[in-house]
């Protein structure tokens, strides 16, 4: 959280945006295609089998576009993986 955070407030100035998401996303006061789209990573993140057709219609229907979908699969998905291999390897990138 805290090596993406950098980054995300890198590109957003906005230091209690990039808190909020990390405390809770659900707290903050964001559109409805934000809300959709981190709904949808987190989702995808903790149990992706339980993603369904459904799940990507109800994108669609809150203005996302096929290349935003796959833009948002794959990084999340890229992310995933990337902090499963630092921790399967010992890897520690966060202060502890």
């Amino acid at each position: 959280m805290e090596h993406h955070g950098a980054a995300l407030h890198f590109i957003t100035k906005d230091r209690e945006l990039v808190e909020g998401i990390k405390k809770n996303y659900r707290e903050l006061d964001l559109e409805m295609k934000e809300l959709a789209i981190l709904d949808y990573a987190v989702k995808l993140t903790k149990k992706p089998s339980s993603v369904t057709d459904e799940d990507v219609a109800e994108l669609k229907e809150i203005g996302c576009i096929d290349r935003e979908i796959l833009d948002i699969c794959q990084i999340a998905s890229y992310f995933n993986f990337v902090n499963r291999m630092a921790e399967g390897l010992g890897v520690s990138l966060e202060r502890r």
